[in-house]
């Protein structure tokens, strides 16, 4: 067999493109959904802080422990935000299909 006839046996990479236009959107959306997601962090930390607060101003423990977990979560779910788009990028990669 040539070199040729070899590459001839494997299709070419194919790479997904949006559509003209299309790209500013997804841009838009992506930006919106990112800035919303900051924003719920922030109110999460907020409302955790007054429920640790509020449990130990009125002597309710459970809500002291609620707010605690609420912080630890809302730190998890933002080490989350920064490493997992990351990760996906390293496993999806350009995007091409071969």
């Amino acid at each position: 067999m040539t070199p040729a006839s070899i590459t001839s046996l494997f299709p070419a990479a194919v790479c997904p493109v949006a559509p003209p236009g299309a790209q500013a959107y997804a841009d838009q959306i992506t930006g919106y959904v990112l800035w919303g997601v900051l924003i719920l962090f922030v109110v999460g930390i907020v409302v955790a802080i007054g429920a640790v607060v509020a449990g130990r101003l009125f002597s309710m423990p459970h809500a002291s422990k609620v707010g605690v977990v609420s912080i630890a979560v809302v730190f998890l779910a933002a080490v989350g935000y920064m490493i997992l788009p990351g990760m996906i990028n390293g496993i999806t990669g350009s995007g091409c299909v071969s």
